[in-house]
């Protein structure tokens, strides 16, 4: 308890470092149930001491821009350990990556096909390649209130209604951990001579191990992404991209990663990534072979909880929904039907257990989990959900926030809203590009903002998003509904952070 005192006093003070606040953070007690993989243990990887190899491109260290020697070799040993033709070192993460990808496989003014639940670095990519888009829809996983996968058929149909397309965009695994048939929908895009990118962020661990679900790149994605530093001992910031085939046009990707990519990568970075995947290739399989035995032992010991879920297929009731697998790195820790939020689980856990979760939405709680946890990892976890399911069904956990007046702890199920679909069907009136352009074309003026319940029919003119995981549930020229506006406004009360409202409720329009 006194590191965490010690913690929260530097970070009032306005006199600490970064680095300092960091360092007293880290002897905090605090465990890192979020991002980076590497759950801020050196001996996973290695680079305890980072600043020894902190270089430039000087004589005998290659250059990534034209990679020949010690750096094409490091990308070779990644592209082998993923089954790609080639891998490229991203150290702007995967966003520089989908922004090349995108950019490499399109024209400006071309339509692409993407799944609506995409990161917002695609419809970045978008907006830059003035895209006009054709969105694939995700279902509902209803038990836990999580997108379910991009349903194959769904993409033939669309690839019929679009022949003009130039990709296909998907994200899988989702952020909660879903995935997508890969196999069978690179099939169909490829039957129509198109090129399928897949964001695989959250899934860079796949295909490595038995028992792990396979990756995009062995099932015929033509530009897989993966984020090393997600789920896997990575420093942040350091991704893969991957290629296979004959479809895209490499001199053209090569092109755009130099642009997006800083023209001073950092060797700190890449020597984390190769140091990652040779830790991967004489470890994987043992690694991830105990992942799985700490998991088992996570759900076995959770099993006794009453009110608070863990999400996995087995208590999937529906059996109609489009995935395939869902990762056991991620755990989906639902309060759906109890007494609590999404938010104020994340709080408990935070504040009384000092577990620092990924992220909290509106009725559950995400922890992601690496080969980097042990077992106390888990197990703390378990205890701590234990406790606060025992809390919840002796009716003690009022006593979490409302004392402190915010209101969070509590749900009340009768409050009316819309129907839950995070990625709604909202009208586009205008492109991505035509909105932005519309906003920002006069510099001498202030863009237009109106209070967000005064919103309804006017054109979004910036992206809004939850975040984490930066997922836009309006984007620039759709149109504002009231369902959505309810839906943002139950967001609020619920304490989660929204990007694109301003601190006095007021959103952009076009």
């Amino acid at each position: 308890m006194r590191a965490v005192r010690q913690w929260k006093r530097a970070v009032k003070d306005k006199k600490e470092t970064l680095y300092d606040n960091l360092v007293t953070y880290c002897g905090s007690g605090h465990y890192p149930y979020h991002m980076p993989g590497h759950k801020r243990k050196s001996n996973t990887a290695g680079l305890a001491d980072a600043f020894g190899i902190d270089i430039t491109e000087i004589d005998g260290f290659d250059n990534l821009h034209q990679a020949e020697g010690v750096i094409k070799q490091a990308q070779e040993r990644a592209a082998a350990l993923y089954g790609a033709d080639e891998t490229f070192f991203l150290v702007n993460g995967s966003t520089c990556g989908i922004l090349a990808a995108v950019t490499a496989a399109t024209e400006k003014g071309d339509t692409v096909i993407m799944a609506r639940n995409c990161h917002k670095s695609v419809y970045h990519a978008v907006f830059l390649q003035e895209l006009r888009t054709v969105y694939l829809y995700p279902g509902q996983i209803t038990e836990y209130d999580i997108a379910d996968a991009i349903v194959p058929a769904d993409v033939e149909a669309a690839l019929e209604n679009c022949p003009e397309c130039s990709a296909v965009i998907i994200t899988s695994p989702t952020y909660e951990g879903i995935v997508s048939d890969i196999g069978k929908i690179g099939r169909i895009v490829h039957e129509k001579g198109k090129i399928l990118i897949v964001d695989e962020a959250h899934g860079a661990h796949f295909g490595l191990a038995g028992g792990m679900p396979e990756n995009a790149v062995r099932q015929g994605a033509d530009i897989v992404i993966h984020s090393l530093h997600k789920t896997l001992p990575s420093m942040t910031q350091t991704a893969l991209l991957h290629v296979r085939g004959s479809l895209v046009n490499r001199r053209k990707l090569r092109a755009y990663l130099r642009i997006f990519q800083s023209s001073s990568p950092s060797y700190v970075l890449m020597a984390s990534m190769d140091a990652c995947i040779a830790y991967l290739q004489d470890n994987a399989e043992d690694c991830f072979a105990g992942m799985k035995q700490n998991y088992d032992f996570f759900m076995n010991r959770t099993d006794g909880c009453r009110h608070i879920r863990i999400g996995r297929p087995e208590n999937i009731i529906n059996g109609n929904y489009a995935f395939t697998a869902w990762d056991i790195g991620k755990l989906l820790i639902s309060v759906k039907d109890a007494s609590v939020s999404g938010q104020a689980l994340y709080d408990l856990l935070r504040e009384d257990f000092h577990l620092q979760m990924e992220m909290a939405a509106e009725s559950y709680v995400l922890a992601i989990m690496t080969i980097a946890d042990t077992r106390e990892s888990w197990q703390r976890l378990a205890d701590a959900l234990l406790e606060i399911d025992d809390r919840i069904i002796n009716e003690k956990i009022i006593e979490n926030k409302a004392a402190e007046g915010q209101g969070r702890d509590r749900i009340d199920s009768s409050e009316s809203g819309p129907e839950e679909k995070p990625y709604g069907h909202p009208v586009v009136r205008m492109t991505i590009a035509e909105a932005l352009h519309r906003v920002y074309e006069d510099t001498a003026a202030e863009p237009r903002a109106v209070l967000l319940e005064e919103a309804a029919g006017e054109s979004a003119g910036e992206f809004i998003n939850l975040y984490p995981p930066g997922i836009p549930l309006l984007v620039p020229g759709e149109v504002i509904e009231e369902g959505m506006i309810l839906q943002i406004q139950k967001y609020r009360k619920s304490g989660l952070q929204i990007q694109g409202i301003s601190s006095e409720g007021k959103v952009i329009v076009c």
